[in-house]
C-alpha cells in the first residue's frame, strides 16, 4: 500500500510544478477573454450593467462605419503577396551574396525594429499635402504628381498600405533569408549543372523548399493586417479622411474610449478575435501539412 500511495504522490508531481505557470495563464488568457465575451452582451446603463444579449450585434449588423472598417482590413490583405513576392525577391538577391549583403540586409530590416507610432509620424510629415514629398517634386517641376496622399479618400488607403509594407519587408526578408542559408547549397548547385537558368534554379529549388516559411509569413502578415495596424492608422490618418482608413481596432477605441459604448466594443474585439482565431487555425493547419509532406 505504502509502495502504491509513493507511486500515486509522485504521478501528481510534474503537475504540481506547472500548476503557477497554467494558473497565470489562465489569469492573463482566460480571464480577458471570459470578459470581453460577457460584456459584448452586456450594456452600460450610467453606473448598471445591464444585460442585453445580442443587442449589440444587432447594432452592429446595421452600422455602416462597422462594415466600412471591416472592408477596409480585407482590403489591407492585398498587401500581403505583394509584400510576400517583394520579401522574397530581395532575399533572393541577398542570398547571392552580392558586395555588401549584410549591410543591405540591415538596413532593410532597420524599419521593422522601429515602433509603428514613430514611423506613423515620419511617414505623416513626408506624405502630408504640403509634406517633404510633395515640396520635392513641386521643386522638381513635377507638380502633377504632387498629390494629397493623406487627405484624399481615394489615396489614403493604398498610401498606409505601402507605409505598412515598408516596414514589414523588413521582416520577411530577413525571415526568407535565415531560411535560405539554412538550405543545403548541394540542390542549387546541381540545378545549375543541369542547365537551370538563374530564374528556374530558385523557382523551382529554392521556392519548395521555403513552402513552411512562407506559409507562416503569410499567415503572420495576414493577421498583422487585420488586427496589429491601428498605430498606423491612429497616427497617421486618424481614421479618415472620412471613414477611408478606419479599421476595426480604431471602431473598438472609439466606442470603447470616446463613446463609452464598452458592449459595442466587446462585440467587434469578439468578432475581430474569431476572425484572427480563424485565419491562426488555417494557418497552422497549412504549416503541419507542410511538415507532414
Amino acid at each position: 500500500m505504502d509502495t502504491l500511495r509513493l507511486i500515486s504522490r509522485n504521478k501528481w508531481t510534474p503537475y504540481l510544478y506547472v500548476l503557477p505557470v497554467v494558473v497565470l495563464i489562465l489569469f492573463v488568457y482566460a480571464y480577458p477573454l471570459v470578459s470581453i465575451l460577457r460584456y459584448s452582451v452586456m450594456s452600460l446603463q450610467g453606473t448598471k450593467e445591464i444585460f442585453v444579449g445580442l443587442a449589440n450585434y444587432a447594432f452592429l449588423r446595421g452600422d455602416f462605419i462597422f462594415w466600412k472598417a471591416l472592408q477596409n482590413n480585407f482590403t489591407l490583405l492585398i498587401s500581403v503577396p505583394v509584400l510576400t513576392v517583394l520579401s522574397l525577391l530581395i532575399a533572393v538577391l541577398l542570398y547571392e551574396r552580392v558586395r555588401g549583403w549584410q549591410f543591405y540586409r540591415s538596413l532593410i530590416f532597420m524599419p521593422f525594429v522601429l515602433p509603428s507610432v514613430v514611423i506613423g509620424m515620419v511617414f505623416t510629415y513626408l506624405l502630408e499635402k504640403d509634406g517633404i514629398v510633395n515640396s520635392i517634386l513641386r521643386g522638381l517641376g513635377a507638380r502633377f504628381a504632387a498629390l494629397d496622399w493623406l487627405g484624399s479618400p481615394s489615396l489614403a488607403l493604398p498610401t498606409l498600405m505601402g507605409i505598412i509594407t515598408w516596414r514589414e519587408l523588413g521582416f520577411g526578408v530577413v525571415l526568407f533569408l535565415a531560411a535560405m542559408l539554412a538550405l543545403p547549397e548541394e540542390l542549387n548547385e546541381a540545378a545549375r549543372l543541369d542547365g537551370a537558368s538563374w530564374v528556374q534554379e530558385h523557382w523551382f529549388v529554392t521556392v519548395p523548399q521555403l513552402r513552411p516559411v512562407l506559409t507562416f509569413f503569410i499567415v503572420n502578415e495576414a493577421i498583422t493586417m487585420i488586427s496589429w495596424v491601428f498605430g498606423y492608422v491612429y497616427v497617421v490618418t486618424g481614421g479618415g479622411p472620412g471613414f477611408a482608413t478606419t479599421v476595426l481596432e480604431l471602431y473598438i477605441w472609439k466606442y470603447a474610449f470616446a463613446y463609452k459604448a464598452y458592449g459595442v466594443a466587446s462585440a467587434v474585439a469578439v468578432i475581430l478575435l474569431a476572425i484572427t482565431f480563424v485565419a491562426m487555425q488555417f494557418g497552422l493547419g497549412g504549416i503541419f501539412r507542410e511538415q507532414e509532406d
